[in-house]
């Protein structure tokens, strides 16, 4: 149970910019965590509870300060614990959300479950949760479709584009327990990727920080800086090369590299901008790509990103066992990286 308490301005204040809800004007608030959020990220919290709210948004009011937890600034990742008091500024919830527009209900390819989580094999062009214009994504219809299950939330993140491997736990200990796994490095992250031309031998570590921003429209965009950057972040990438695909002249395709990229941090973007900054863009990448070829591609019926979460290593919550899952590729891509067969 979460309490919720109305907060007013202190007299002479400014009073902040006035947001609508369905039930009429809101007003800040502020959510006393319970013990069953505890040890959450602040983002996933506020997205659990301000649902309706674009993501965006969120982030925003993270960013500017207008979010606090127990008076203090704090950033996305802050880990909220009992009894903290989260401030909300007023924020515009939408109608259509808050009316009732349940997400469908939808099971995923499961790869493996157990009381503690369940691994599904996310396809591409699924959310992973709703914002930034999606009312539901895949935990809200995992949800949806398990009326009965009393907890289900996501261990770490895809985007959107990237199919494969994503983790949900069932227990806040299995949660707990297995954010702190990625957080510490302790999980092996490998994923596929096809790029155009023909990736070098000796390119097996990129190791350049990167560093978040926003486009004059609000989307977010990664680019690689320099060490100097105080907004940098460490990003290591290792690559290794799976196998090669002879150009498609007939076709007006280059020859390609399929990669086995294998990330030591988890940064936003990290796999698209570091390979793209190599001058290896992944097909498809519709930020960070080749555009003229990605259009060639699409009229021949790639029309996603060749980016899959293949492999995932971690630590089981409860047993400790070191657990290796595969999530081989989908059909689309595994047809399209099959070398021609000759006449």
């Amino acid at each position: 149970m979460k309490r919720i308490i109305e907060a007013k301005a202190r007299p002479g204040s400014k009073p902040p910019p006035e947001h609508t809800t369905a039930a009429g004007p809101a007003a800040v608030r502020l959510l006393e965590v319970d013990s069953a959020f505890a040890g959450q990220r602040l983002d996933n919290f506020l997205l659990r509870h301000l649902q309706g709210v674009p993501t965006t948004h969120v982030y925003r009011i993270i960013r500017s300060g207008e979010v606090r937890i127990n008076m203090r600034r704090v950033r996305a990742d802050t880990r909220v614990q009992a009894g903290d008091a989260v401030r909300l500024p007023p924020v515009r919830v939408s109608g259509k959300k808050a009316a009732g527009n349940p997400a469908p209900a939808r099971e995923f390819p499961v790869l493996l479950e157990d009381d503690q989580l369940i691994a599904i094999d996310k396809p591409a062009g699924v959310a992973v949760h709703g914002g930034s214009g999606l009312s539901f994504g895949v935990i809200e219809q995992l949800r949806r479709a398990r009326p009965d299950s009393r907890f289900l939330e996501l261990v770490h993140r895809l985007d959107r584009e990237t199919s494969g491997i994503l983790l949900v736990a069932k227990k806040r200990s299995a949660l707990i327990q297995l954010q702190d796994q990625f957080r510490e490095r302790a999980t092996g992250k490998t994923y596929l990727a096809l790029v155009p031309g023909t990736w070098p031998a000796d390119k097996k570590r990129i190791d350049l920080p990167l560093h978040k921003y926003l486009q004059a429209d609000g989307e977010r965009r990664v680019r690689v800086t320099t060490a100097q950057d105080p907004d940098g972040m460490r990003a290591i990438t290792r690559v290794k090369l799976r196998s090669s695909l002879p150009a498609r002249l007939a076709q007006g395709l280059p020859a390609m590299s399929l990669l086995e990229v294998t990330i030591e941090t988890g940064r936003t973007h990290q796999i698209r901008v570091h390979l793209a900054s190599q001058g290896y863009a992944i097909v498809g990448d519709d930020k960070y790509g080749d555009f003229e070829l990605n259009k060639r591609l699409q009229k021949l019926g790639m029309k996603r990103m060749f980016l899959h979460a293949w492999r995932l290593q971690f630590m089981h919550p409860a047993s400790g066992e070191r657990l290796s899952l595969q999530a081989e590729l989908p059909p689309d891509l595994a047809d399209f990286a099959s070398p021609p067969e000759k006449a």
